[in-house]
């Protein structure tokens, strides 16, 4: 029997005329914003928050990085500028051809994980499953169960 099989499952269906569900929502977002500010501001002070809001409403809606939507990028901007980095200093010697030394300092990143228990459990039994596979020790099936093919 012949299936059909789902082609192009990565693209979102376009529901409003030429748009997607998703760009709909960031450019009546970003509409919205506007609007209340044209009403609420000034108009010079409405003009300056109105020009980035539109900046961010049509790039989340349209722009693509690397084939990737904007909102990804902001993501991991936000994450990047509010996560916590801890660097190290590691000083190591180079000789060079003239045979002189000097000193390289290296920048490497450090993220501490913070391990709850219920996760340290999740990983001690994770390793303790590998390591029965891969030693081929199987303490639930014995040999009068096993099917012999």
């Amino acid at each position: 029997m012949r299936y059909q099989t789902p082609q192009f499952i990565e693209e979102d269906e376009k529901l409003f005329g030429p748009l997607t569900f998703r760009q709909f929502v960031y450019l009546v977002g970003g509409f919205g914003i506007s609007f209340v500010a044209y009403k609420a501001l000034p108009f010079l002070i409405s003009l300056l928050v109105i020009a980035p809001v539109v900046a961010v409403s049509l790039a989340m809606a349209f722009y693509r990085v690397n084939e990737r939507p904007f909102i990804d990028i902001l993501e991991a901007a936000f994450y990047f500028f509010f996560s916590k980095r801890l660097y190290t200093y590691k000083k190591t010697d180079k000789p060079t051809n003239q045979g002189n030394t000097f000193q390289k300092t290296e920048i490497t990143p450090v993220i501490k994980a913070k391990l709850s228990s219920r996760k340290l459990k999740d990983l001690s039994w994770s390793l303790d499953i590998n390591e029965k596979i891969n030693s081929g020790v199987n303490n639930d099936v014995s040999d009068n169960d096993k099917i012999h093919i």
